[in-house]
């Protein structure tokens, strides 16, 4: 089986350098973290995110050689969700977006058998972030989109992105949410459970937002990839289903067509869950063919053997080769 990695993340050593030449171009500098002393971002609005972890920033041969010791052949490659920087001017924002775009496809170019990527874009403004996406996938060979699963704390739901979810539609490509907290709250500071808990929170919020808001309804054909075995949607769908059914609408702002749960099968689910109890209730949620192998390498939080965990969950040989191989090249249209 050839299998492949969705949620896989890299940020091209090119980029930094790009920053520590021209950072004013972008509003971001390259600092020093204290008391590290680890290069990490600075944003002009105040904003600045962790160190990069060394593997972010790795070979294109070091990552190769951990994914084929693992059983993998391929990742589709999404850049570090927290330096978005989405509270950037809109032209900067822009750049920002158009540079990790252009060195994240180069980086794939140079490894064409081994790494597919996705295109980040300008949120919250929605013809800008369409542009590049459909610039992206129509000139630098981006198989989809990633966008994260809030705008500075507002729920994609909430914000005014249609335009963006038409271009997705129109290239007929899929965007992948991925949670970003770069500031953990401050109940979310100890225990690591920013990673546990705020992280998974995050998509749990977003998934809400967007049945709430409608947006599935507006766009039927839109393919949506969700982090972490979709947060705690899938454990708290019944409650969700609850209040649809009671709630104000009024008063809630809802105004989905139908309960949350009939759009449980809209999303497809990336794998990380590390308990194959987890990923077994999952399965009976939303079927194996929603189901996408997932790592979230390169972060402490990543899956060290994600095919294995299928094969600990008692899937069937037929299962892990449409999770692990199947499912992606169909939701990504990567030939044979």
């Amino acid at each position: 089986m050839a299998a492949i990695d969705v949620h896989a993340h890299y940020v091209p050593p090119p980029v930094v350098e790009a920053l520590e030449r021209a950072g004013g171009k972008y509003g971001i500098d390259v600092a020093m973290h204290e008391p590290t002393c680890q290069k990490c971002l600075r944003f002009e609005y105040g904003l600045q995110v962790r160190p990069f972890f060394p593997r972010l920033l790795e070979p294109a041969d070091r990552r190769i050689e951990w994914m084929h010791g693992i059983g993998l052949t391929r990742q589709v490659l999404s850049v570090w969700t927290d330096i978005f920087g989405y509270a950037l001017p809109a032209e900067k924002g822009a750049a920002w977006h158009g540079l990790l775009n252009d060195r994240l496809a180069d980086f794939v170019a140079s490894r064409p058998d081994a790494f597919s990527w996705l295109a980040s874009g300008p949120l919250p403004h929605a013809g800008l972030a369409a542009r590049e996406l459909e610039r992206s996938v129509r000139k630098l060979g981006a198989v989809g989109g990633v966008a994260a699963t809030n705008v500075e704390g507002t729920n994609l739901g909430e914000l005014p992105l249609d335009e963006y979810w038409a271009a997705a539609v129109e290239l007929d490509v899929p965007v992948f949410l991925h949670p970003a907290q770069p500031a953990p709250a401050p109940r979310t500071q100890k225990f690591a459970l920013a990673q546990v808990a705020q992280y998974t929170f995050d998509t749990t919020l977003c998934i809400g937002s967007l049945i709430g808001a409608g947006v599935l309804d507006r766009f039927p054909a839109l393919r949506l990839i969700v982090s972490h075995g979709g947060g705690s949607v899938p454990y708290l769908i019944g409650r969700f289903d609850c209040m649809h059914e009671r709630a104000d609408r009024r008063q809630t702002g809802a105004v989905a067509q139908h309960a949350p749960s009939a759009y449980l099968r809209r999303f497809w689910y990336d794998t990380i869950l590390h308990d194959p109890l987890s990923l077994q209730f999952l399965a009976q949620r939303v079927q194996t063919d929603r189901m996408v192998l997932g790592t979230d390498e390169s972060f402490p939080p990543h899956e060290a053997d994600p095919l294995g965990l299928l094969r600990r969950a008692n899937f069937s040989a037929a299962d892990v080769a449409q999770i692990g191989e199947r499912n992606p090249r169909a939701l990504f249209g990567i030939p044979e």
